[in-house]
């Protein structure tokens, strides 16, 4: 009699699971047949699976919170659900929710371009973001000039977009080319050097490209913020006495590496970008400046200094005279 009472709750739990494991498979499937109704979440930094679940409740996109929850812990994803703008559809089962939740199938892809990238650094980026091919980037930046101050560049440039791709944070679509990345970065470019920094640089007797190109070394020789308008007006100095610029990162631009300390032969490498050999400013840019570089260059700091050198800080040193300049430079190596 016992196995037999025994063997009955066996046949119920049995039952019970049929009946629960039967709900809970209609509860993961479509809301709607195929060719379901399109629409878009957005998914906030931070939040539990449970509020995600009540998110696409909501827009009707599951038919229970509890079931999305169950899923996601089941298969290991429910710390795992990623931020951002997703395209679903009602067609959806959970798991496929879960799954393109998991990961980050989103509406669209983030890069941030920081500011003093080299266009081989940003077509890098690009390709590690599987955004797009770095080789197919850097093809199209070495002939793009959308923009008439682009164009007639010096023949030595190897990136017609080199300075005029804005470092910012884009929202890239899926299925955007690499021609429609590059045109929208320089795109940016041309919308932020607005109308009242194009009228200072012709003010300056500047030219958009002097600018740029003067912004690109400011930009990879300062470290510190309150540097740039002086490291600006010592160039500009420069540029007024006839002096070389004498810039230590047009040569690292040459090695195509930050080089922490250069050598006299370094210096002496033949190349139009060689700031020691050649006198004004280089070809083009040596890299993509920010805005905080560009307004160094269009309103400098006033100063009679015409050297620098930076210490192990990354602080700037500024001297008058060439004495003081080796004076500075023996203070630092201390």
């Amino acid at each position: 009699m016992y196995r037999l009472k025994q063997f009955k709750w066996h046949i119920v739990l049995v039952l019970i699971c049929l009946c629960l494991g039967s709900i809970i498979y209609k509860l993961t499937q479509p809301v709607t047949s195929p060719a379901g109704e399109t629409f878009v979440i957005s998914v906030k930094p931070g939040m539990a699976a449970n509020e995600i679940g009540e998110l696409l409740k909501e827009q009707g996109a599951i038919k229970s919170v509890f079931v999305f929850h169950v899923v996601a812990k089941s298969q290991g994803l429910a710390n795992s659900l990623q931020a951002g703008e997703y395209v679903l559809t009602k067609d959806m089962t959970v798991q496929q929710i879960v799954a393109m939740l998991a990961k980050g199938q989103r509406l669209y892809q983030q890069i941030t371009i920081p500011e003093g990238y080299t266009v081989e650094q940003i077509a890098k980026l690009i390709q590690e973001k599987q955004l797009g091919s770095a080789e197919k980037f850097q093809q199209l930046a070495q002939r793009a000039t959308p923009f008439t101050y682009m164009a007639n560049q010096n023949p030595n440039v190897v990136y017609k977009a080199e300075g005029f791709i804005f470092p910012d944070t884009y929202q890239i679509n899926k299925g955007t080319t690499e021609e429609q990345l590059l045109s929208m970065m320089i795109s940016q470019f041309d919308k932020e050097f607005n109308e009242s920094m194009r009228s200072r640089a012709k003010q300056m007797g500047f030219s958009i490209k002097d600018v740029i190109i003067l912004a690109s070394l400011v930009e990879k020789e300062a470290q510190i913020e309150a540097d740039r308008p002086i490291i600006a007006g010592v160039f500009i100095n420069r540029l007024k006495l006839g002096m070389p610029l004498q810039s230590c990162a047009t040569i690292q631009y040459i090695l195509g590496y930050p080089k922490a300390e250069l050598s006299v032969q370094d210096t002496e490498i033949p190349s139009s970008y060689n700031t020691y050999q050649h006198m004004g400013l280089p070809p083009g840019p040596i890299a993509n400046p920010g805005i905080a570089a560009i307004n160094a260059v269009l309103y400098p700091k006033e100063t009679q200094f015409v050297y620098f050198v930076a210490d192990q800080e990354g602080a700037h040193h500024f001297s008058k005279t060439y004495d003081e300049h080796l004076a500075a430079i023996e203070e630092v190596r201390k």
